[in-house]
């Protein structure tokens, strides 16, 4: 393989170029890789590559972070900073155009999960093409509802889909951690393996998929698209009711319980997420 190259880097996000066909995306946000709105334009400038660059065929998203893929949203940022990003060329607002945007690309995305993939952690993953999950170290959820939210960035819209829709209900309802193994059997990734197995079988299959025709990925990609992506009308009504959650009063309350509770902080499994949001009062 050629040598790598940085093409796009901050101190948060690293974009590498291993092969002019084969980008790697690395989220490198210490303590818990939470993710805000100081990076809504550096994830938009990574897709809007992805989306026009002539060689690309495959991007693998990963995590730099020890036991963290992307676990939610910056909640203590203040909301006029992520509202005042302006809507993206899909015409949703800038988190969920991104997510519509990368399922849409021409590229085939792969999500590879050694960690927790919770909130937007899981709403990216869901909208990568492909999730292959670490079997001791992967934790995906929605936990939003426990915490009195509505999750915005389109999994109601993406796993029934994915795993039918109870499954999708229970994942969502339930507000609670699934581990690569359940992951995998309820269709939430492709495959749980063993983490020493993960990057050796995430790398393969990247180079194998980089070294096939990009016109014939990307119309293959189309047509499984058509019967597999929802309808943009169905992704906007998330984000509006993620957005009026977050002004009600009881949700409010709960999150203040998670804030006090370690929600923003790293430490030991329960103070970092490893505790049940369901369980917050209020």
């Amino acid at each position: 393989m050629n040598r790598p190259v940085q093409i796009f880097t901050t101190e948060d996000i690293r974009l590498e170029r291993r092969l002019p066909t084969y980008w790697r995306v690395t989220f490198d946000m210490p303590p818990v890789n939470i993710f805000g709105p100081k990076h809504l334009p550096l994830l938009n400038d990574i897709i809007t590559a992805i989306e026009t660059d002539p060689d690309v065929k495959v991007v693998v998203f990963d995590s730099a972070v020890e036991g963290f893929f992307i676990t939610h949203y910056d909640f203590l940022a203040p909301l006029e900073d992520s509202l005042r990003v302006p809507p993206g060329p899909t015409g949703l607002q800038a988190l969920p155009d991104m997510l519509v945007r990368l399922s849409r690309a021409p590229v085939v995305s792969i999500a590879s999960i050694r960690g927790r993939a919770t909130g937007v952690g899981s709403e990216l993953a869901l909208a990568s093409d492909m999730r292959f999950a670490s079997r001791e170290k992967a934790i995906l959820s929605q936990w939003e509802v426990g915490a009195g939210l509505v999750p915005g960035g389109g999994p109601m819209a993406r796993l029934p889909r994915l795993m039918g829709r109870g499954r999708a209900l229970e994942v969502l309802l339930g507000a609670d951690d699934i581990h690569g193994d359940l992951a995998e059997r309820y269709g939430y990734v492709n495959r749980s393996l063993p983490d020493a197995e993960l990057d050796g079988f995430v790398e393969a299959l990247a180079m194998r998929i980089a070294s096939f025709d990009k016109e014939a990925i990307a119309e293959t990609k189309r047509l499984v698209d058509v019967a597999s992506l929802p309808p943009d009308d169905e992704i906007k009504p998330e984000w509006d009711a993620f957005l009026a959650a977050l002004g009600r009063p009881a949700s409010q309350t709960r999150m203040k319980a998670l804030m006090a509770r370690g929600f923003h902080r790293a430490g030991d499994v329960e103070n970092r997420l490893g505790f049940h949001v369901g369980q917050i009062s209020g």
